[in-house]
């Protein structure tokens, strides 16, 4: 069941050359009552993925609940060896989760606080990134231009979020998207990216500190 997301831990850390020491499989929870008395009392959504953090007397504690319905799919149909519009969706809400995960993970061991709209925003870019270099591995090696408008344009937000929560997923698709957008300005000409100094650019980015990684988002 861990299999996939373990890829995905491993494809963020190589991607961006972070290595956080926890194995993700230990902190996923798939029984959606853990998620009683834990997650926000204002949040009306079956959710098929949440990061749970809570300080205790070590530091804090950290849980991924993903629906196990979604961890079934991605076993049969897995998205790191073939990614289709079949199991787009679900590898999203897997990443969503991953990326979740190690950005908490990496930051809490140099004791950096994470603020949700930097989680969200660098969520964002980390699925286009993942994608844009999964595809390109499952396709050849040319790069996929039609992942921005794949990931970005075709974007509805739940109807059941609250004011506080529709504002701040907004903020961070359109940080996200501006950002991406910009890297295929800079680093991609007919077809032929720079592979480098891309990612590159991703790694300065993906270390930026919450307010700088906006402002630089939105230049």
């Amino acid at each position: 069941m861990s299999a996939v997301l373990r890829g995905m831990q491993s494809l963020l850390g190589r991607l961006y050359d972070v290595e956080v020491e926890y194995d993700i499989a230990d902190f996923l929870v798939t029984d959606r009552r853990a998620l009683g008395g834990v997650a926000a009392d204002n949040d009306r959504r079956d959710l098929d993925e949440t990061l749970l953090v809570a300080e205790t007397a070590d530091g804090a504690g950290v849980s991924l609940y993903l629906d196990p319905g979604v961890l079934h799919r991605l076993e049969c149909a897995d998205p790191l060896g073939a990614l289709t519009e079949a199991n787009l969706a679900d590898y999203c809400t897997a990443l969503e989760g991953v990326s979740h995960f190690v950005y908490v993970a990496w930051r809490l061991e140099r004791d950096a606080a994470v603020s949700l709209l930097e989680l969200e925003t660098q969520a964002e870019v980390d699925k286009y990134a993942a994608t844009v270099f999964l595809v390109a591995h499952q396709q050849g090696g040319a790069y996929p231009r039609q992942v921005h408008a794949r990931l970005f344009d075709r974007v509805t937000f739940d109807a059941r979020l609250e004011p506080d929560q529709y504002a701040r997923y907004r903020t961070a698709h359109r940080c996200a998207a501006n950002y991406c957008r910009r890297l295929e300005r800079r680093f991609v000409r007919r077809g032929e990216a720079r592979i480098e100094a891309l990612v590159r650019e991703l790694r300065k980015f993906y270390r930026l500190g919450a307010a700088a990684k906006l402002c630089h988002a939105l230049a």
